[in-house]
């Protein structure tokens, strides 16, 4: 009983033999079916604690659970020091892990760095395409850094977009964006917050403001039927959105206790928010009318997509037969003498 172990060496190969697009439009479209499914697993909302110098970065643990299937686990920790400290490292690192329900044993371990930026990616098009207008053509990103890429081209799958516009409080990162996004094959150009509120049809932000720092968009200039996808939120006291624009717009949280606890819905009250993403994939039909006004994603990362998007690489991992099998565990040849051990 061997666990598949993929590396981020076999993530990228299995990527790159698909390729980025249909990967991404695998994981969306898996996504918003399992989002839509009455009958699909439980996620209680994160937990972790503080760490590193000025309890700045967090270690956070999310579990999903399928009964009679599996459980899905992540461990992940958030650093935004990292891609500028000696250590040019990413802000994310986190490690995926899948067992089995019924023996617990373990199935899978993968590296989940790119993991984590695409299933997020891919749950901002799957609201994005409940709750923004269909023919939105212009995307305006604010927080120009690594979610910023797979945001883009998760949109640009599903969206007709034709341009970019990127803000970045670091002037490097908005620079380096328009290589980063060059294989989108949009136009891309720098816009300072007014403009962009001014002419994105669907905006992202995906910054590593301070907490108690917001806002990093204005609430004036934006457009009627705009849509936001509010991703940088993830820890108590962090929200990005000015407090009157989430009261003048349809809030949608993807789970709402962790949503209410550490997103951009702690600040309102229970009738201030709306349905879960899972409501509105049941019952798309019934939240059309609202793409003519403001809605807004409330996106703190929802153990779920962690458990579809290791769903669709354990199953490619499979099809191409990329990957490690290795004997991780401890299973002695006599389950009541640890010390037997297995040959």
């Amino acid at each position: 009983m061997q666990t598949l172990v993929l590396t981020q060496q076999h993530v990228g190969k299995i990527v790159g033999l698909l390729g980025r697009d249909r990967f991404t439009e695998r994981v969306i479209d898996r996504l918003q079916a399992a989002l839509g499914d009455p009958h699909h697993g439980t996620a209680p909302a994160r937990d972790g604690f503080t760490r590193c110098p000025g309890d700045s970065g967090v270690v956070e643990w999310m579990p999903y659970h399928v009964p009679d299937e599996s459980m899905t686990l992540k461990t992940v920790s958030y650093t935004p020091a990292n891609p500028t400290s000696r250590h040019r490292l990413p802000t994310i690192n986190g490690t995926l892990t899948r067992f089995d329900d019924e023996t617990g044993r373990l199935v899978a371990v993968c590296d989940a760095g790119l993991l984590t930026a695409v299933r997020t990616g891919a749950a901002s098009a799957v609201a994005s395409r409940l709750l923004a207008r269909p023919d939105s053509r212009v995307l305006g990103l604010v927080g120009a850094g690594a979610q910023a890429v797979t945001q883009a081209h998760a949109l640009s799958r599903v969206f007709p977009i034709e341009e970019i516009l990127v803000h970045d409080c670091e002037p490097d990162h908005a620079a380096s964006f328009l290589d980063r996004a060059d294989f989108l094959n949009r136009k891309v150009r720098q816009a300072d917050p007014a403009e962009l509120a001014a002419a994105a049809d669907i905006i992202c932000t995906a910054t590593t403001v301070g907490v108690g720092q917001g806002p990093v968009l204005p609430d004036e200039g934006l457009r009627d039927h705009v849509h936001i996808n509010a991703v940088g939120a993830d820890l108590v006291g962090k929200t990005e959105l000015p407090l009157s624009l989430l009261r003048s717009a349809l809030v949608v949280p993807d789970h709402l206790a962790q949503a209410r606890n550490e997103g951009e819905c702690q600040r309102l009250a229970e009738d201030e928010i709306g349905p879960d993403l899972s409501t509105v994939c049941r019952d798309p039909e019934s939240w059309v009318k609202h793409r003519e006004g403001r809605t807004v994603f409330d996106s703190t990362g929802y153990a779920l997509e962690d458990h579809v998007a290791l769903d669709v690489l354990i199953e490619l991992a499979e099809e191409t037969g990329i990957g490690e099998r290795m004997l991780i565990e401890h299973l002695p040849t006599d389950a009541l003498d640890p010390y037997a051990f297995a040959n």
